[in-house]
């Protein structure tokens, strides 16, 4: 069992800067590959950046390349999504998931390989 908490919301003016956090309860964290996606309203739920379960790898959406940098610390259980030069399209719910099916996993943009999702945290980009 994983339990993933985001902290709540926050507002930011457009190019500013924003570092997310989910911290997880349970003892297979570290073995865990984690992501983060994010819904806008009424649009789907879209991938947004992955790590592999040390760290050593990661891979991103197209759209955030460059602007996002994911991040974890296996011995904080936390997984982080630091965000720079936001856009007003970044605006979103943003949400932390698990991948813990499988052990030792790599990244993945597959939303059905994620099992365990934290409550969302409200991001607002303002012009």
């Amino acid at each position: 069992q994983v339990q993933l908490v985001e902290p709540g919301g926050r507002l930011v003016q457009v190019g500013g800067s924003l570092r997310l956090s989910c911290a997880a309860s349970g003892r297979t964290f570290s073995t865990n590959a984690m992501g983060w996606f994010r819904q806008a309203p009424g649009k789907e739920r879209d991938f947004v950046a992955a790590i592999n379960w040390s760290g050593s790898s990661t891979y991103y959406a197209d759209s955030v390349k460059g602007r996002f940098t994911i991040s974890r610390d296996n011995g904080k259980n936390t997984v982080y999504l630091q965000m720079n030069n936001l856009k007003p399209e970044d605006t979103a719910v943003y949400y932390c998931a698990a991948r813990s099916r499988i052990k030792y996993g790599s990244t993945s943009s597959n939303i059905d390989e994620y099992d365990y999702w934290g409550q969302g945290t409200q991001v607002t980009v303002s012009s």
